[in-house]
């Protein structure tokens, strides 16, 4: 759906690639390298992006990186429809519903870099989860938002580095 108002394949996966984690920053030949694509149609996109303030560029050495600008005044609304158009919201919602009492929810591997390879890494930790409706789960939100997911569940907090949707000590 989302590809009907942003019509550049780029833009997307850029936008998706410096939206769901505001952390992930990169230069433009890693991009290249990354989407398979040349740098002139990466450079283009990046520097439409900077000038409408939605990227921000720091000099690295001989590199620029980029990232996203957190201050721009559509950030979040950027954020929140990125988010929403891999389905995070959803997954989100699924696992909170019914799935005990869940602490946190942490995305690791691609996703938690930004990259959309159509599986999302999901470690959930709380106490008494429910292990049996994980299946269910996998399935449903498969459904839900056409990605594979994968559930890892824990007992104790996540300290490992990912993308945190959700905890509950935080407030997130």
């Amino acid at each position: 759906m989302l590809e009907s108002l942003i019509t550049s394949k780029t833009r997307l996966r850029l936008l998706v690639k410096f939206f769901v984690n505001s952390k992930t920053h990169s230069h433009l030949r890693g991009l290249a390298d990354e989407f398979g694509e040349s740098t002139n149609a990466i450079r283009k996109e990046l520097n439409n992006l900077t000038q409408a303030g939605i990227l921000e560029r720091h000099t690295d050495k001989n590199k620029i990186e980029y990232q996203a600008n957190i201050q721009h005044p559509f950030f979040k609304n950027i954020q929140d429809i990125i988010r929403k158009y891999l389905g995070l919201d959803k997954l989100l919602e699924q696992i909170l519903e019914r799935m005990g009492e869940v602490h946190q929810v942490v995305l690791v591997g691609d996703i938690a870099e930004g990259i959309d390879s159509g599986k999302i890494d999901v470690l959930v930790s709380g106490e008494s989860l429910n292990s049996e409706y994980i299946s269910h789960l996998t399935t449903r939100v498969e459904d839900l938002i056409d990605r594979k997911v994968v559930f890892t569940l824990l007992g104790e907090r996540i300290t490992t580095s990912g993308l945190v949707l959700f905890d509950k000590e935080a407030g997130v």
